[in-house]
Protein backbone atom coordinates (compact mmCIF):
# COMPACT_ATOMS: atom_id res chain seq x y z
CA UNK A 1 0.00 0.00 0.00
CA UNK A 2 1.33 3.43 -0.96
CA UNK A 3 0.76 6.54 1.14
CA UNK A 4 1.41 10.23 0.52
CA UNK A 5 2.38 12.24 3.61
CA UNK A 6 2.03 16.04 3.50
CA UNK A 7 3.88 17.50 6.50
CA UNK A 8 6.21 20.52 6.58
CA UNK A 9 7.66 19.96 10.06
CA UNK A 10 11.30 18.92 9.42
CA UNK A 11 11.27 16.43 12.30
CA UNK A 12 7.70 15.14 12.37
CA UNK A 13 7.40 14.58 8.62
CA UNK A 14 10.33 12.16 8.36
CA UNK A 15 9.28 10.52 11.64
CA UNK A 16 5.78 9.79 10.31
CA UNK A 17 7.17 8.53 7.01
CA UNK A 18 9.70 6.27 8.73
CA UNK A 19 7.10 4.83 11.11
CA UNK A 20 4.72 4.05 8.24
CA UNK A 21 7.52 2.49 6.19
CA UNK A 22 8.40 0.35 9.19
CA UNK A 23 4.79 -0.86 9.21
CA UNK A 24 5.10 -1.99 5.58
CA UNK A 25 3.79 1.03 3.66
CA UNK A 26 5.49 2.67 0.71
CA UNK A 27 5.60 6.38 1.60
CA UNK A 28 6.26 9.60 -0.34
CA UNK A 29 6.83 12.73 1.78
CA UNK A 30 6.11 16.28 0.60
CA UNK A 31 6.05 19.67 2.35
CA UNK A 32 3.69 21.80 0.24
CA UNK A 33 0.24 21.60 -1.33
CA UNK A 34 1.77 22.16 -4.77
CA UNK A 35 4.02 19.13 -4.35
CA UNK A 36 1.13 17.05 -3.01
CA UNK A 37 -1.12 17.99 -5.92
CA UNK A 38 1.57 17.00 -8.40
CA UNK A 39 2.17 13.67 -6.67
CA UNK A 40 -1.48 12.58 -6.69
CA UNK A 41 -1.73 13.53 -10.35
CA UNK A 42 1.04 11.14 -11.38
CA UNK A 43 1.02 8.37 -8.74
CA UNK A 44 -1.58 5.92 -7.47
CA UNK A 45 -1.95 6.25 -3.70
CA UNK A 46 -4.09 4.27 -1.27
CA UNK A 47 -4.27 7.09 1.29
CA UNK A 48 -3.13 10.67 1.98
CA UNK A 49 -2.00 11.83 5.44
CA UNK A 50 -2.00 15.63 5.47
CA UNK A 51 -1.12 18.33 7.96
CA UNK A 52 -3.64 21.17 7.63
CA UNK A 53 -1.31 24.15 7.90
CA UNK A 54 1.55 23.99 5.39
CA UNK A 55 3.58 26.85 3.83
CA UNK A 56 1.30 27.39 0.84
CA UNK A 57 -2.11 27.08 2.49
CA UNK A 58 -4.66 24.93 4.31
CA UNK A 59 -4.86 21.29 3.22
CA UNK A 60 -8.63 21.43 3.70
CA UNK A 61 -8.93 23.73 0.68
CA UNK A 62 -6.87 21.32 -1.43
CA UNK A 63 -8.93 18.40 -0.15
CA UNK A 64 -12.14 20.18 -1.16
CA UNK A 65 -10.74 20.73 -4.66
CA UNK A 66 -9.86 17.04 -4.94
CA UNK A 67 -13.37 16.06 -3.93
CA UNK A 68 -14.93 18.48 -6.42
CA UNK A 69 -12.77 16.90 -9.11
CA UNK A 70 -14.26 13.52 -8.23
CA UNK A 71 -11.39 12.03 -6.21
CA UNK A 72 -12.38 9.32 -3.73
CA UNK A 73 -8.83 8.96 -2.39
CA UNK A 74 -8.98 8.44 1.41
CA UNK A 75 -7.70 11.46 3.36
CA UNK A 76 -6.55 11.62 6.98
CA UNK A 77 -5.95 15.09 8.38
CA UNK A 78 -3.14 15.17 10.96
CA UNK A 79 -3.14 18.53 12.71
CA UNK A 80 -2.84 20.54 15.91
CA UNK A 81 -6.13 22.30 15.09
CA UNK A 82 -8.27 20.56 17.70
CA UNK A 83 -11.36 22.75 18.03
CA UNK A 84 -14.71 21.11 17.28
CA UNK A 85 -15.26 23.63 14.49
CA UNK A 86 -11.92 22.59 12.93
CA UNK A 87 -12.85 18.93 12.98
CA UNK A 88 -16.29 19.63 11.56
CA UNK A 89 -14.76 21.71 8.75
CA UNK A 90 -12.35 18.89 7.94
CA UNK A 91 -15.10 16.31 7.61
CA UNK A 92 -17.41 18.68 5.75
CA UNK A 93 -14.70 19.23 3.13
CA UNK A 94 -14.26 15.51 2.56
CA UNK A 95 -11.84 14.14 5.17
CA UNK A 96 -12.24 10.47 6.03
CA UNK A 97 -10.42 10.73 9.37
CA UNK A 98 -9.05 13.48 11.63
CA UNK A 99 -6.19 12.95 14.09
CA UNK A 100 -5.09 15.67 16.49
CA UNK A 101 -1.46 16.27 17.45
CA UNK A 102 0.10 15.04 19.68
CA UNK A 103 -0.82 11.51 18.69
CA UNK A 104 0.32 7.92 19.19
CA UNK A 105 2.18 6.47 16.20
CA UNK A 106 0.66 3.04 16.80
CA UNK A 107 -2.84 4.49 16.47
CA UNK A 108 -1.88 6.43 13.34
CA UNK A 109 -0.61 3.26 11.67
CA UNK A 110 -3.87 1.43 12.43
CA UNK A 111 -5.98 4.32 11.12
CA UNK A 112 -3.94 4.62 7.92
CA UNK A 113 -4.16 0.89 7.27
CA UNK A 114 -7.95 1.00 7.77
CA UNK A 115 -8.28 3.89 5.29
CA UNK A 116 -6.09 2.15 2.72
CA UNK A 117 -8.27 -0.94 2.87
CA UNK A 118 -11.44 1.13 2.67
CA UNK A 119 -10.54 2.12 -0.88
CA UNK A 120 -9.89 -1.48 -1.96
CA UNK A 121 -12.38 -4.16 -2.99
CA UNK A 122 -13.84 -6.20 -0.16
CA UNK A 123 -11.66 -9.19 0.56
CA UNK A 124 -11.51 -12.18 2.82
CA UNK A 125 -9.53 -11.79 6.05
CA UNK A 126 -7.49 -14.90 5.19
CA UNK A 127 -6.11 -15.57 1.70
CA UNK A 128 -5.03 -19.06 0.61
CA UNK A 129 -3.20 -20.41 -2.40
CA UNK A 130 -2.44 -24.09 -2.07
CA UNK A 131 -0.82 -24.60 1.34
CA UNK A 132 0.17 -20.93 1.58
CA UNK A 133 -1.97 -18.77 3.89
CA UNK A 134 -1.92 -15.03 4.61
CA UNK A 135 -3.91 -13.75 7.60
CA UNK A 136 -4.51 -10.10 6.62
CA UNK A 137 -5.73 -8.66 9.95
CA UNK A 138 -2.78 -10.14 11.83
CA UNK A 139 -0.31 -9.83 8.92
CA UNK A 140 0.80 -13.41 9.44
CA UNK A 141 2.03 -15.80 6.76
CA UNK A 142 2.18 -19.57 7.08
CA UNK A 143 2.83 -22.48 4.77
CA UNK A 144 1.62 -25.97 5.50
CA UNK A 145 0.78 -24.73 9.00
CA UNK A 146 4.28 -23.36 9.70
CA UNK A 147 4.49 -19.66 10.57
CA UNK A 148 6.96 -17.78 8.33
CA UNK A 149 8.97 -14.65 9.11
CA UNK A 150 8.91 -12.06 6.29
CA UNK A 151 10.29 -8.55 6.06
CA UNK A 152 7.82 -5.70 5.61
CA UNK A 153 8.68 -5.41 1.90
CA UNK A 154 8.43 -9.16 1.31
CA UNK A 155 5.01 -9.16 2.95
CA UNK A 156 3.85 -6.19 0.86
CA UNK A 157 4.82 -7.94 -2.39
CA UNK A 158 3.30 -11.25 -1.29
CA UNK A 159 0.04 -9.52 -0.35
CA UNK A 160 -0.27 -8.02 -3.85
CA UNK A 161 0.48 -11.38 -5.48
CA UNK A 162 -2.00 -13.19 -3.21
CA UNK A 163 -4.72 -10.65 -3.89
CA UNK A 164 -4.28 -11.32 -7.60
CA UNK A 165 -3.49 -15.02 -7.43
CA UNK A 166 -3.56 -16.64 -10.85
CA UNK A 167 -3.03 -13.29 -12.61
CA UNK A 168 0.18 -11.87 -14.00
CA UNK A 169 1.34 -8.87 -11.95
CA UNK A 170 3.82 -6.69 -13.83
CA UNK A 171 7.05 -5.44 -12.31
CA UNK A 172 5.85 -1.85 -12.69
CA UNK A 173 2.66 -2.67 -10.77
CA UNK A 174 4.66 -4.17 -7.91
CA UNK A 175 6.95 -1.14 -7.79
CA UNK A 176 3.98 1.24 -7.86
CA UNK A 177 2.27 -0.46 -4.92
CA UNK A 178 5.23 -1.57 -2.81
CA UNK A 179 8.03 0.97 -3.30
CA UNK A 180 8.19 4.72 -2.82
CA UNK A 181 10.34 7.34 -4.50
CA UNK A 182 12.82 7.50 -1.62
CA UNK A 183 13.65 3.85 -2.21
CA UNK A 184 15.09 4.68 -5.65
CA UNK A 185 14.47 1.15 -6.89
CA UNK A 186 17.10 -0.38 -9.16
CA UNK A 187 16.01 -1.98 -12.40
CA UNK A 188 16.20 -5.48 -10.86
CA UNK A 189 14.83 -4.67 -7.38
CA UNK A 190 11.64 -6.67 -7.98
CA UNK A 191 13.54 -9.71 -9.24
CA UNK A 192 15.86 -9.61 -6.21
CA UNK A 193 12.92 -9.33 -3.82
CA UNK A 194 11.08 -12.21 -5.52
CA UNK A 195 14.14 -14.45 -5.14
CA UNK A 196 14.27 -13.60 -1.45
CA UNK A 197 10.53 -14.27 -1.10
CA UNK A 198 10.83 -17.63 -2.84
CA UNK A 199 13.52 -18.67 -0.36
CA UNK A 200 11.30 -17.60 2.54
CA UNK A 201 8.31 -19.55 1.23
CA UNK A 202 10.34 -22.68 0.45
CA UNK A 203 9.62 -25.48 -2.02
CA UNK A 204 7.67 -26.26 -4.06
CA UNK A 205 7.86 -22.86 -5.76
CA UNK A 206 4.49 -21.10 -6.03
CA UNK A 207 5.73 -17.94 -7.78
CA UNK A 208 6.20 -18.19 -11.53
CA UNK A 209 7.91 -15.60 -13.73
CA UNK A 210 6.38 -14.56 -17.03
CA UNK A 211 9.46 -13.55 -18.97
CA UNK A 212 9.65 -9.86 -19.78
CA UNK A 213 6.37 -9.08 -17.98
CA UNK A 214 6.24 -9.93 -14.29
CA UNK A 215 5.19 -12.63 -11.85
CA UNK A 216 2.21 -14.80 -11.04
CA UNK A 217 1.40 -16.60 -7.81
CA UNK A 218 -0.28 -19.90 -8.61
CA UNK A 219 -2.27 -20.65 -11.74
CA UNK A 220 -5.78 -21.83 -12.39
CA UNK A 221 -5.09 -24.87 -10.23
CA UNK A 222 -3.28 -22.84 -7.55
CA UNK A 223 0.08 -24.27 -8.63
CA UNK A 224 3.16 -22.39 -9.83
CA UNK A 225 2.92 -20.53 -13.10
CA UNK A 226 4.05 -22.65 -16.00
CA UNK A 227 5.74 -20.19 -18.37
CA UNK A 228 9.09 -19.71 -16.59
CA UNK A 229 10.16 -20.84 -13.12
CA UNK A 230 13.67 -19.42 -13.13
Amino acid sequence: MRVLVLEDDPELGPAVADRLRGAGFAVDLVRTLAEADLKVSVNAYDCVVADRTVPDGDAVSWLAECRRAGSALPFLLLTAMDAVSDRVAGFEHGADDYVVKPFAFAELVVRVRALCRRGQPARLPVLRVGDLEVDLPRRRVSRDGVLLSLTAKEYAVLEVLMMRAGEVVTRSELIEHCWDEVSEPMSNVVDVLIRQLRRRLGPPDLIGAVRGVGYRLGDGDHGPAAEDRR
